[in-house]
């Protein structure tokens, strides 16, 4: 029984560390080196994380500043920067490629919002995915008679008591990132 519990915890805590992931990769009023971590450059005709190619850093509050390893870069990576769909128009000045993040307007920053609390919906539906997953296991565990029917009640209640904190966390996770996203 202990097992599916452990189990259940893994499962669990990778759905809230899947949640936290993709938090990271909205993009609130604040430069961040996660916008551009999905960024693929074409280098000597081979695709290429940026961070692999280049050092990636943030001068201040709204400045992503990027530099290429090989000056042959440059030219590649603003092209993927164009392309990738952060909306973001980067400024080679031909040592550093600057992007600007931009403040967000009051419609942007809803629509984040939004797109945040679906993402945690998501992560709520998997979460109760794994208890059922789990309320199963010990179903059949009881079925087999490796536990007392009392067994897989306290189980139960136990993988309920792990769901509940889960999405809780998760909950706290997403007020946490709205009001970063709201505050100007």
């Amino acid at each position: 029984m202990q097992s599916v519990l452990d189990d259940g915890k893994k499962r669990m805590s990778g759905a809230f560390t899947a949640l936290e992931n993709d938090f990271s990769k909205l993009r609130t009023g604040r430069a961040s080196t996660s916008l551009v971590d999905d960024v693929t450059v074409e280098y000597y005709g081979t695709p290429t994380p940026l961070n692999q190619i280049a050092s990636v850093s943030i001068p201040d509050s709204r400045t992503i500043t990027i530099q290429p390893w090989d000056k042959g870069a440059f030219s590649a990576i603003d092209k993927a920067l164009l392309k990738s769909d952060l909306g973001l128009t980067p400024v080679n000045d031909g040592k550093l490629i600057r992007i600007s993040i931009p403040p967000l307007t009051e419609e942007r920053r809803k629509e984040l919002v939004k797109v945040a609390r679906k993402y945690t919906e998501e992560a709520r539906v998997a979460i109760r995915n794994v208890r059922r997953d789990l309320n199963e296991q010990l179903k059949k565990l009881q079925k087999d008679k490796d536990i007392t029917e009392d067994d897989q009640r306290r189980g139960q209640d136990d993988v309920q008591k792990l769901t509940d904190d889960t999405v809780k966390r998760c909950d706290d996770a997403l007020a946490a990132k709205e009001k970063e996203i709201m505050e100007l």
